[in-house]
């Protein structure tokens, strides 16, 4: 039990196959109610999928665990249903510190331009947010059945056919499409026989979260060789509740259960704070790093994301931000696989985006891990010769990695990208993920990015939003694969049937490098995959059906 959060208690129901109904056949089952799983499950009622989710366990995890969410996973959450509650309850951040024995090597900050809806971070207890998950879940019709244990998976055909334990006895029920989420250890993963590859690094790092009250600002802050740690690193983060997350590196040759014992632990954190300031201890657990991932993510009808498919490191944030992106780029694909209106191969290109997005996330984590904890005498000196360097010199600061933060990926060569024919500016090439902007929508403030995704749209810039073509923009939205019109332009106008957008400060124009008659094709994951300098329908058809495998 914590202190400072009351673990809720999910009701746990007879499955209606246990009461007679025999197995029954679903569209989508999610193995997982972890922060993964349940975007997925959201992502899926939004798309119209009917869908269950199975969790062997009856709450939310416990301790923090997952605890820093990026602007992008922020903007995610938006999208279905449950940014609002986490950025309410967490606490924001955008400036990291970065300190050398006693002094401050450098800092940086995470959000450098403004006008954008989110901050670069927020911290919050994993626990809260699958709790406003859940919450949200009920309200969008989604399915948890809690306690409920995978034990058999059948993939068969056109179908995958499962075993579940529950405390009322074993059934059995069948799904079109398997999404596993069921964490690092992935139970369905060791089912199915398959591997998951990588490398695991010889140290150990203890995590404390402790409840104080302590006025030390909203930042990161982490220390190499600290006066009350020496030849080790800590790190430290504020969380809800006056809760602050506490790591310290132990190196490797340690007894994981020795260091989580109060009297092992209290010290270590009296030592960092110097003073008599009274503390409570909340959470203690004992990690490694891992740094591996599965050679692809889809097998057949079973699709893997989050942790069951790629690990890394913690230092950088780059877990369950990775696991909703996953998510992100999975379901709208398989909502048209569904419906029938893209192949099946659409998903050959999930594992193909995100196995690049989990190789980019490795290689960065292997690097901070690298410079945190140096494996030689000569990696660690010139690690701290480095550090030296960057207190007085900039170029050595980009040397400096003590957590490389997450970005989202940018599906640069994507098969699914209709490469560029003309000349843009900036970074929103085809398959980048977009950038926000503040607009005016229907005679409000609004953002950009709460006016994308769910769907593919057309966004067009127009000096003048009455010379743009209707009838084509309406010819876009009848199609199979509809393409919904948005008309971005510096002045106020309304339209019969396209929606408006006020560039009330030139910003979509500067971040999109847009001019009069830009036009910028957007996937259902706010991700741009086409973009050309004039308007015209067959370009638009064509590039709709290369996005969607249909070309």
């Amino acid at each position: 039990m914590l202190k400072s959060y009351t673990y809720p208690k999910f009701e746990y129901r007879k499955p209606p196959e246990l009461c007679g109904d025999g197995p029954r056949r679903y569209p989508v089952v999610i193995v997982g109610a972890g922060p993964v799983g349940l975007t997925a499950a959201l992502d899926c009622r939004l798309h119209g999928i009917p869908v269950v989710v199975l969790d062997d366990d009856n709450t939310v995890s416990v301790g923090s665990r997952g605890l820093c969410y990026a602007k992008r996973a922020l903007e995610i959450l938006d999208r279905v249903g449950v940014g609002e509650p986490v950025v309410d309850k967490g606490v924001g951040w955008n400036v990291g510190r970065t300190f050398f024995g006693e002094g401050e090597v450098f800092n940086f900050d995470l959000l450098p331009a403004a006008d954008h809806k989110r901050p670069g971070m927020v911290n919050l207890q994993q626990y809260y947010l699958e709790q406003f998950q859940v919450e949200r879940c009920k309200e969008m019709g989604v399915e948890i059945r809690w306690k409920n244990k995978v034990v058999s998976v059948a993939p068969e055909g056109d179908k995958v056919t499962l075993q579940v334990e529950t405390p009322d006895g074993v059934y059995a029920l069948e799904t079109d499409w398997l999404i596993v989420c069921d964490g690092a250890r992935s139970p369905v993963r060791n089912l199915l026989g398959l591997d998951i590859d990588g490398k695991i690094f010889m140290d150990r790092f203890l995590i404390a979260d402790v409840i104080m009250k302590a006025q030390f600002p909203a930042e990161r802050w982490f220390w190499f060789d600290p006066p009350f740690h020496r030849n080790q690193s800590v790190l430290l983060h504020r969380e809800a509740d006056d809760v602050w997350r506490i790591d310290f590196q132990l190196g490797w040759d340690v007894d994981p259960e020795e260091e989580k014992k109060p009297e092992k632990v209290i010290p270590r954190i009296q030592a960092m704070l110097g003073d008599e300031r009274e503390f409570d201890l909340e959470w203690v657990s004992v990690y490694t790093f891992q740094c591996r991932r599965m050679g692809r993510f889809n097998h057949g009808r079973v699709l893997f994301a989050g942790d069951a498919a790629h690990q890394v490191s913690p230092f950088g944030a780059r877990g369950a931000n990775s696991g909703i992106q996953d998510t992100d780029n999975l379901v709208w694909k398989l909502k048209l696989v569904l419906d029938g209106l893209a192949p099946q191969r659409l998903l050959d290109t999930y594992s193909e985006e995100r196995v690049h997005a989990a190789d980019e996330n490795i290689m960065n984590s292997t690097r901070s891990t690298d410079f945190i904890t140096p494996k030689s005498n000569t990696s660690k000196a010139f690690r701290n010769a480095v550090l030296q360097l960057a207190q007085q010199h900039a170029f050595a600061r980009k040397l400096v990695n003590s957590g490389r933060l997450s970005v989202p990926a940018f599906y640069s060569r994507s098969s699914l990208n209709t490469p560029d024919v003309d000349v843009f500016a900036g970074d929103m090439e085809p398959g980048a993920p977009m950038e926000d902007a503040p607009v005016v929508a229907d005679g409000r403030q609004a953002w950009l990015i709460d006016q994308i995704g769910n769907r593919f749209q057309l966004m067009v810039y127009a000096d003048d939003p009455a010379t743009v073509d209707k009838s084509l923009l309406g010819a876009l939205l009848d199609a199979p694969i509809p393409v919904e019109p948005l008309i971005v332009s510096p002045k106020a106008a309304t339209l019969p049937g396209v929606r408006v957008l006020q560039d009330v400060k030139g910003l979509v124009a500067a971040r999109y490098d847009a001019r009069d008659g830009s036009a910028f094709l957007l996937r259902p994951d706010q991700h741009v995959c086409a973009r050309w300098r004039r308007l015209d329908a067959a370009h638009v058809r064509a590039a709709v059906a290369r996005a969607t495998c249909n070309a």
